[in-house]
């Protein structure tokens, strides 16, 4: 591919998605990602919840976007760790990795796990994984590091 190729690929201005994307909402990203997942389990330090894959966040190969999972994991790993009742802000993320294992398609019905590693004083740190309900096989697992905003002793 050549550069030029390269920057209409990346800028995509005046395209069919212009008046679409400018009209979105600040933060609209959470929203887009997570609606609608389910809740199928909440306790201290865990939380499972399903989704079935939407066409919205499927890539070129049709199947779950590496960005949408990556935000799924920044969301749900920020989530539980307001279930060990630390804080009413999570914080800003330190590190965010994931681990792509196999490809989820749309329609499918997706589980995720996450669960708390360790909330301290300055650091929380939490596993996200992401399995075909059907199956059980593992599509990503992602871990996340958020440092924690720490109270005033003023």
């Amino acid at each position: 591919m050549d550069i030029e190729s390269v920057k209409k690929f990346l800028e995509k201005e005046g395209g069919n998605y212009e008046s679409t994307v400018d009209s979105m909402a600040a933060r609209f990203i959470e929203p887009f990602v997570s609606h609608g997942i389910k809740i199928d389990l909440i306790e201290p330090g865990r939380l499972l919840c399903s989704f079935h894959v939407p066409p919205r966040l499927v890539n070129a190969g049709n199947f779950l976007h590496g960005g949408a999972t990556a935000t799924l994991v920044d969301i749900l790993g920020s989530a539980v760790i307001f279930t060990v009742g630390r804080l009413a802000l999570t914080g800003v993320s330190v590190e965010i990795s994931v681990s792509y294992l196999d490809a989820a398609y749309v329609g499918e019905e997706i589980e995720v796990e996450a669960k708390v590693l360790r909330v301290g004083k300055a650091i929380a740190a939490v596993t996200v994984e992401l399995r075909k309900k059907k199956t059980g096989k593992i599509v990503a697992q992602g871990r996340h590091t958020k440092y924690l905003a720490i109270n005033s002793k003023l």
